[in-house]
């Protein structure tokens, strides 16, 4: 078997800057990228969130902690870096994980007004499925 480190990216928008919205947002983007990865929990080395600065009521890191299996996994928030005019209250990920199978395909999920950052990945993404 040839392991390999590989990465997944995504992103999706809060409605509010409430726990509930956030809560919303991190819940959906974490079922897409479940639902359409053949990710094993026990294979993902880390998950780095980021928020823009417009989010604070609660870290996505806390959301994430709560699914099953997600307890285990190494996961850090950070604030990212601020734009004048970029996409407000946006959450994103990078996850690295280890896999036997170097060459599966991989979906990106960019949801919700997200979408907008990665109009490349969200066309790939239709012909995904």
């Amino acid at each position: 078997m040839n392991w390999r480190v590989r990465a997944i990216r995504g992103a999706t928008t809060a409605a509010a800057n409430t726990i509930p919205a956030i809560t919303e947002a991190v819940t959906e983007l974490l079922d897409e990228l479940e639902t359409r990865n053949q990710l094993d929990h026990q294979e993902i080395v880390s998950v780095m969130f980021t928020t823009t600065q417009d989010l604070d009521a609660i870290f996505p890191a806390a959301i994430a902690r709560q699914r099953p299996h997600w307890s285990d996994i190494v996961l850090l928030d950070v604030q990212q870096m601020h734009v004048p005019g970029s996409l407000d209250r946006c959450i994103r990920f990078l996850i690295h994980f280890n896999t036997p199978y170097p060459e599966q395909k991989i979906y990106h999920p960019y949801l919700r007004q997200a979408r907008n950052l990665r109009p490349d990945r969200v066309l790939e993404n239709l012909s995904y499925r």
